[in-house]
């Protein structure tokens, strides 16, 4: 490899299931404001159940890293009891991070 130029990684997803009290206290937006400031992609929405959020991001591997380390906070109002999460490889297609509802 020549001086000055970085290997390709290929970006990786996160998906994940976040499950306590995180409907209602500002969960979704915290995760857009989190994602967007660590250059992912991806959407967020509340799940039907009423105690768990969703999402999808994708990006490099560092920084869905350091989401994924996050997920277990939150904003202060909120409280996790627990993450779901896997990984595999980015579809592409996306170009923000968005609430979907």
């Amino acid at each position: 490899m020549a001086l000055g130029r970085r290997a390709r990684v290929s970006p990786q997803r996160l998906t994940a299931r976040v499950i306590g009290r995180v409907q209602g206290v500002g969960y979704r937006w915290w995760v857009v404001d989190t994602a967007t400031r660590l250059r992912l992609v991806g959407w967020v929405r509340n799940a039907d159940d009423e105690r768990a959020v969703e999402l999808v991001a994708e990006g490099e591997a560092a920084p869905l890293e350091t989401l994924a380390s996050q997920l277990d906070h939150g904003p202060g109002a909120a409280w996790v009891e627990r993450v779901e999460a896997s990984r595999g490889p980015a579809s592409g297609g996306m170009t923000r991070f968005e609430i979907r509802r």
